[in-house]
């Protein structure tokens, strides 16, 4: 099997093995660690109809994790995909008017952030040992509501390990508030901002980036790393998925042999849809790939016109996950479609710094073939939840509806009728209130828990425990700073 290393988005040519860029998270230079090549599946679409989650990953993630041995892996693999998933299939499909939803939301947080951040705490400490890494890692990471519950309940009580969470104050759904502020373990920290997610993604790349902190923290035994989208261990999972996705259709009949179906994404920081992409690059017949975005379109206005500019108005949404101005993993991509050039890449994401904004040249645009960007109002996700529970009795969450509507759109344009994955992204029990309002306005007066009560009857779905489990939970994380506050909070928690 052929090595595979990384290098930054950003960088002169120095390469790193899988477990040294997990370990890192972010490279020295501010950019993003990419595979020095995309790796071809090996094992046949036959051979992976017949095979488990945990099988699918394994043959997904040794192509790119070429440094970690087959035992390292498979127990990493074992470890992430266990009971905490309600299911054994850990992401079924649902068939549902004319499309399947890839239900990512059976984990441990009832969203999709569970599918990688199951996983990469174990990649993590496994990294951390093949690399002799003495110092005690620090995961420091911003959330726009569901990678931050994800990785603390992933690393809670993991030994050699801290996550401390940063999320904008007001900017999540009750929810997801609740299951933050309550979670267990004595190496977790929550922190909410006075400010929105990109400010929170900003500090905290500022706090990365500041080489005087990174002198003070190995002083004391600490060195950073992120569980964010960023982290090339948190992609890479994401990728099994949609190969399980496919190989499943296939094995079902859905699909035939080299038949191309197309993936539709809610994403607002592009790493979702950058993982259907990477499967793709891998060879998995995928034919469109549909960036579903809110009201915060900036990707849809950049598919557009090949104009990436994040000077507009933050509009907060029912769909927060996606309330994001600044799409991180988007640089992977732009990486890529300028010829790997890392000289290119650093001359646009310059500009967004600076300016606020960059655009791409002809030659890049033409390389976005494969996507098609659209976007879905308030208004249309709100119809698109209402309408499918009225005429299927399935109830989704707003997120997957953003891209429900987006599908719709799409069909619409362009007469496709390939068979369609839809990524559902989260739980209707995790935005309650959004959904039930949408499905009738009168729900409005029920309080939280007796919504989800309510939404447990309508849908014919059992409250999972994620919900269950913070219904009388102590609040444990009360701390709210301003965004010039991060790292000092941070300091404080490390005793610094």
């Amino acid at each position: 099997m052929k090595e595979i290393l990384y290098k930054s988005t950003r960088g002169t040519g120095k390469t790193l093995k899988a477990s040294e860029a997990i370990l890192k998270g972010l490279a020295d230079d501010g950019g993003l660690f990419v595979p020095t090549e995309i790796p071809k599946l090996e094992a046949t679409i036959d051979e992976l109809s017949k095979m488990t989650y945990q099988q699918v990953a394994y043959e997904v993630m040794k192509l790119f994790f070429t440094d970690f041995t087959e035992e390292e892996l498979k127990n990493c693999i074992t470890k992430a995909y266990d009971s905490k998933f309600d299911t054994e299939e850990i992401a079924p499909l649902a068939e549902v008017d004319g499309a399947y939803y890839l239900e990512l939301f059976h984990g441990k947080t009832i969203a999709f952030k569970d599918m990688a951040l199951s996983i990469l705490p174990h990649l993590l400490t496994t990294s951390a040992k093949k690399n002799n890494v003495k110092n005690e890692i620090v995961i420091l990471t911003a959330t726009s509501g569901d990678t931050g519950k994800a990785a603390m309940a992933g690393f809670a009580d993991v030994e050699g390990t801290r996550i401390i969470v940063f999320y904008p104050h007001g900017g999540v759904s009750k929810v997801q508030e609740k299951q933050m502020v309550t979670q267990k373990g004595d190496n977790t920290y929550v922190v909410a901002i006075e400010g929105n997610f990109d400010q929170a993604q900003s500090g905290v790349k500022a706090i990365f980036g500041n080489k005087e902190l990174a002198k003070e923290m190995d002083e004391k035994g600490f060195q950073f790393s992120s569980a964010n989208s960023i982290n090339i261990g948190r992609l890479v999972p994401q990728v099994a998925y949609y190969v399980y996705a496919y190989a499943k259709l296939y094995a079902e009949g859905k699909l035939a042999k080299d038949q191309k179906m197309n993936v539709v994404v809610p994403t607002g920081n592009f790493g979702n849809i950058l993982a259907a992409y990477y499967a793709k690059n891998m060879g998995l017949p995928i034919a469109k790939l549909i960036c579903a975005s809110n009201e915060n379109k900036v990707l849809f206005d950049f598919f557009k016109t090949g104009e990436y500019d994040k000077n507009r108005d933050f509009i907060l949404t029912t769909s927060p996950s996606m309330d994001i101005l600044i799409s991180s993993n988007l640089e992977r991509l732009i990486y890529k479609i300028a010829g790997n050039s890392s000289e290119k890449n650093s001359e646009l994401m310059n500009d967004l710094a600076t300016k606020g904004k960059y655009t791409i040249t002809d030659e890049m645009k033409a390389e976005l073939d494969d996507f098609y960007g659209n976007y879905a109002t308030e208004e249309e996700t709100a119809k698109v939840i209402k309408d499918t529970y009225e005429k299927t009795g399935y109830v989704m969450d707003t997120h997957t509806a953003v891209a429900a509507s987006t599908y719709k759109k799409y069909v619409a344009e362009t007469n496709d009728d390939a068979v369609t994955v839809i990524a559902s992204t989260a739980s209707p029990f995790k935005f309650a209130r959004s959904v039930m309002d949408a499905i009738n306005p009168e729900y409005d007066k029920l309080d939280d828990f007796e919504l989800i009560d309510e939404l447990s009857k309508i849908a014919n779905v059992k409250i999972p425990n994620a919900i269950e489990e913070i219904r009388n939970a102590e609040v444990r994380h009360n701390n709210l700073v301003e965004v010039d506050g991060m790292e000092a909070i941070v300091k404080k928690f490390l005793n610094i």
